[in-house]
Order: C-alpha cells, then structure tokens, then sequence
C-alpha cells in the first residue's frame, strides 16, 4: 500500500513551475469525465465520481485542504445515494432512469443557503482552532457548498449548477494558492462544463414541457 500511495504523489510533470502528481493527473480525468456524465444526464457519472472522490482525498490530504479531504469521502458516500437515485427513477412510474429535473422550492432553496452558512462557519472555526489549514474559510465553504450541492444533483434540482459555479470560482484561486495548479485548471473547464451542464438541462426540462403545454391547449 505504501509503495502504491508514493507512486500516486510522485510528480508525474511539471506546470507552471509546480509538480503535478500521478494521483492529481487521475483526479483531472475522472472530474472531467464526471462533470460530462452528470451534463449528459448519464448515470455512470456517479461510480466515475467515486473513483474520482478516492483520488481526491490522497490529494487533498496531502496539500493540508482537510475540509475538502473530509468533503471527498462524504461525497463517495452520497454518491451511492445518487447513483441508486438516477438507476431508480421517478417514484411515481415503474421506469427506470426517468427521474425529471425540477426546480427547488422556496423553503428548500432558504434552508440550504442557511444550512450552508452555518456550516461554513462551524467548520471554518474547526479547521482554524484544530488543524494547521492555512485557507479555513475557502476550504469550509467549498466543503459545505459542495455538499448542497452533490445532494442537489442527486435530486436532479436544477439550480445544482449555480451552486457548483459558485464553488467552482472560489476554488479556482484556492487550488492555485495551495500549488495545485493541474486541478486549478480542471475547475474552469467544470466551470465551463456546468454552463454546458446548465444550458443542457434547461433545454431538456423545455422540451419535456412542450407535450404537455401543447395537450393542455384549447382550441379557439
């Protein structure tokens, strides 16, 4: 195991004057194609993400973000939720794979936004007073956002997207901050790949729409 684990964080190359480990390099691959998935409303994106969760937590533990370290195995954990989610469908049909995308509600977009706060806050002051982190806030609030947010996705709630913009651009300077410079650029391409993601599902939820806008009209 430990030969397997100094492999993972031996650099594999270098970018912009940092070296960039074997382990960020299968973290790059499996978000990229993660994101794709969930874009794509394709399932598999869920075992992709695991795998991706798996590499993420050697790599984060290892540049001192222990936020996002305890994030990855939290994610692995929903994601099977997610997963089982997507396979299962809508409670409402005998169909599998047809969970529809909804808005969130008033209270459910309120108690997340709180729920995010105070989490943010709770953890920020854990990681100042218990560990040695150096980017507190930033690492709680992507931890706690992201957390709305995967649970969002899992429910197939569309505003998931402005959630997942959001950290996107605050992680984009963090991971560059703490020299993870390969990572740093997998988020603007998942920033890239929520708009795509965004724009996708939008349309879908529009043509989903038009069967039944057109069967409730009356004729003149």
């Amino acid at each position: 195991m430990d030969a397997i684990l100094d492999w993972m964080n031996s650099p594999a190359a270098t970018l912009l004057g940092a070296p960039v480990s074997w382990i960020e390099v299968i973290g790059f691959v499996t978000g990229a194609a993660c994101v794709y998935g969930v874009a794509r409303q394709q399932a598999w994106n869920w075992p992709v993400g695991i795998i991706n969760n798996v590499a993420f937590m050697v790599l984060f533990f290892g540049a001192g973000l222990y936020g996002e370290t305890v994030l990855q195995a939290v994610f692995a954990a929903v994601s099977v939720y997610g997963w089982y989610n997507w396979v299962r469908g809508a409670r409402a049909t005998t169909e599998k794979g047809d969970l529809p995308i909804r808005d969130a509600s008033r209270k459910e977009a309120a108690a997340g936004i709180g729920a995010v706060v105070l989490a943010t806050a709770g953890i920020a002051m854990i990681l100042t007073h218990g560990t040695d982190s150096q980017v507190p806030w930033p690492d709680a609030f992507v931890l706690a956002a992201s957390l709305l947010a995967t649970y969002a996705q899992a429910r197939k709630i569309f505003q998931h997207w402005y959630v997942w913009i959001v950290i996107d651009l605050v992680s984009i300077p963090l991971y560059f901050s703490r020299g993870l410079n390969l990572t740093a650029i997998l988020y603007i391409g998942f920033t890239a790949l929520c708009v795509y993601g965004l724009v996708g599902w939008k349309r879908t939820r529009s043509a989903a729409a038009r069967p039944e806008a057109a069967a409730g009209k009356v004729p003149a």
